[in-house]
């Protein structure tokens, strides 16, 4: 087993952030997505890295690139570089989305983007969503069963309502890059979000303010 010196440096390389963390989970015998315990090792992992060069991420695994998602991709998640429309006239804006697909437009798509949460409610909300998987293999075959309609529809989903934002093919700066089911939590805690015209505590602040109305 890998020294707690390598490891350290290892977490230190942009390239390596999330084969570096899956890969120590498996080392130690912690099976991803399946208990509360293990999902907490693997975001408690993510949460310790303090930057990320998110370009490197997009181009270090082609193989799960897409250029475009359809129908088939509600409840998976994605990463990609966006650049909003209406920019100019939003208060604050992620150009670098963390986002679960929830219903298909003809110009784009309606998302669930996690950055919008402050850690512990974004680790709320990701438990409740586990909650509608489509099996509990956690393979490449699973993904949430999600829509609008299955979100309003309980108070377990609440956090959700600052997350929802929608998306333009035609602003979309890149293509979509298909989280492996086994490391959504690991994704779901890593600095990617790359707001701008406010900082990630002050988006956070207004997003709590939001779910406790």
């Amino acid at each position: 087993m890998r020294s707690p010196a390598k490891i350290a440096a290892d977490k230190r390389r942009d390239r390596t952030k999330f084969q570096i963390i899956a890969k120590e989970g498996k080392l130690l015998g912690i099976t991803p997505n399946v208990t509360a315990d293990a999902r907490e090792w693997y975001r408690n992992e993510a949460l310790k890295v303090s930057r990320v060069n998110n370009q490197i991420m997009l181009t270090k695994y082609p193989q799960q690139m897409i250029p475009k998602f359809d129908g088939e991709s509600i409840g998976r998640m994605y990463m990609f570089n966006y650049d909003p429309k209406w920019k100019e006239e939003l208060p604050y804006y992620d150009t670098f989305p963390l986002i679960f697909p929830i219903d298909m437009k003809d110009d784009g798509f309606l998302g669930i983007n996690l950055h919008y949460l402050p850690p512990l409610l974004r680790a709320k909300l990701m438990d409740a969503l586990y909650e509608t998987a489509t099996d509990d293999r956690y393979d490449k075959s699973t993904k949430l069963k999600l829509s609008y309609g299955i979100l309003v529809g309980a108070s377990k989903f609440k956090y959700f309502k600052p997350c929802i934002k929608r998306y333009l093919w035609s602003h979309c700066k890149s293509g979509f890059f298909n989280v492996d089911t086994e490391k959504w939590d690991i994704a779901l805690m890593l600095p990617t979000a790359r707001f701008q015209k406010a900082t990630a505590q002050e988006v956070w602040a207004e997003s709590t303010k939001k779910v406790s109305k």
